[in-house]
């Protein structure tokens, strides 16, 4: 390899290493865990692997070595043709090169005269050579390379020496041979691996995105439409009939809080957490507080309205364990018979007072898990446990909430033309301050935390 391909491989190797170190630092500020395969094997991984010929060195420079001259210029050839094949055999093009099976027939051809010219320490060129191909050989020919090669350096070691170093070295190229090819072929697969993990979540996220997207355009598109139609109408009817106009105002208001109404649901059902994912969560928080997490889960699978619910009940209830009771154990239990579904939070802690049947103070963030259990047809008990601490139960219909009936007067009618015509008059005790039911008002995780 010349000087200017050496140099362009250090500087290229030195990328790699600051490129990783660079993302696992980022990983670190960011909390995220890391999958630690560590920088991508390249030549510099293999020079040291050069050290098992300092015998042989050792044997120049000790006046050990007849012809040491020949002995000298043997082992640079050899160095140097090492080099030059460990550093190629991690470009995918130079690997399979013709030059770079030549330079390895020629480190054969050094190797076996070295050791049939002075055996003993020099025998070690034979794994040393072993490696070197086991950097390039690759599918079938890899196997029927390390055995060529095992039997090449044990014939030579019987020639040499005697049946005792003829096994070493056999055995000694041969595990050198596959051992290098597979640890190769492992790392290079792990790396397309996550690659293509990397690959497939960036690819979900976008996909996400457009789905989310085309949600929201498919709920304000016909909409907004009819807002502006609306408008213009009221617009030109204003100045000669102004019942007319107010009633195309009336019309506008209707379709915008029914819009909001739309839109909040669909943004709480795109930030709401599965049930899953919930106890996932609750697991990884009670084990950094030191608390010993047992979670149980039994029955049919659960409606996504009642496994979102059931998420939002575990969210808090672990929130309480974790900065209140003082907990060295906590059992979430999950088990549905149906009809039902019971979710129990139990813990070992302090305990509290007050339960969410009326007994005592409630926090504000247990009375409104109640509420909203209330409104899906379910209910809410908490307080201190039987045998100590503190319990939360939750119960919910296993199949969702129950179905509001539909209201006729609420509904926005259409005329032939497409657009909404006059509706009832609206009903501020219907809806809170937003236009929003109650009931379906969402509790993000801002909200407050579940106190006993």
């Amino acid at each position: 390899m010349s000087v200017t391909g050496r140099v362009r491989c250090w500087y290229e190797g030195r990328g790699e290493r600051a490129r990783y170190r660079e993302q696992v630092r980022a990983g670190r500020r960011a909390g995220e865990e890391q999958d630690d395969v560590g920088p991508a094997p390249s030549g510099f991984t293999l020079l040291p692997w050069l050290l098992m010929g300092m015998g042989s060195f050792s044997n120049l420079f000790q006046g050990e070595t007849p012809n040491p001259w020949v002995g000298g210029l043997g082992l640079l050839t050899f160095n140097s043709l090492y080099i030059y094949v460990v550093f190629r055999a991690f470009d995918p093009r130079a690997r399979t090169a013709a030059s770079t099976r030549g330079a390895l027939v020629l480190m054969g051809a050094v190797t076996c005269g070295l050791a049939l010219g002075y055996g003993g320490n020099w025998l070690n060129f034979f794994p040393l050579l072993g490696l070197a191909v086991g950097t390039v050989a690759r599918g079938r020919w890899l196997g029927r390379a390390g055995v060529a090669l095992a039997l090449l350096g044990g014939a030579t070691a019987v020639v040499r020496e005697d049946w005792k170093d003829a096994v070493s070295v056999a055995y000694g190229t041969l595990l050198s041979t596959l051992v290098t090819a597979a640890i190769l072929s492992l790392s290079q697969a792990v790396r397309e691996l996550r690659a293509a993990r990397e690959e497939l979540a960036r690819r979900a996220v976008e996909e996400e995105r457009l789905r989310f997207s085309r949600d929201l355009h498919d709920l304000l598109g016909h909409t907004l439409s009819v807002v502006v139609v609306k408008a213009e109408a009221a617009r030109r009817l204003a100045p000669r009939d102004l019942d007319a106009a107010l009633a195309q105002v009336t019309d506008i208001e209707a379709v915008g809080r029914q819009a909001l109404t739309e839109i909040r649901e669909a943004v709480t059902g795109y930030r709401e957490g599965s049930l899953p994912a919930e106890l996932d969560r609750a697991r990884s928080a009670l084990r950094a507080a030191d608390v010993e997490p047992v979670l149980s889960q039994s029955g049919p699978p659960l409606a996504p309205q009642t496994a979102a619910l059931l998420g939002w009940v575990v969210r808090e209830a672990v929130t309480n364990v974790v900065r209140h009771s003082g907990a060295r154990r906590c059992e979430i239990a999950v088990a549905g018979d149906g009809d039902r579904v019971r979710l129990t939070v139990t813990d070992d802690g302090r305990g509290g007072g007050g339960s969410a049947d009326g007994g005592g103070a409630c926090g504000t963030g247990l009375t409104g898990l109640r509420e909203r259990l209330a409104a899906a047809g379910g209910s809410l008990t908490a307080g201190a446990g039987t045998h100590g601490g503190f319990t939360v139960t939750a119960e919910l219909p296993a199949d969702g909430p129950p179905t509001v009936p539909h209201d006729p007067s609420r509904t926005v009618p259409h005329d032939p033309s497409g657009t909404p015509s006059r509706t009832a008059p609206h009903d501020p005790s219907r809806t809170d301050s937003g236009g929003l039911p109650a009931a379906a008002a969402p509790v993000g995780p801002s909200g407050p935390t579940l106190s006993p």
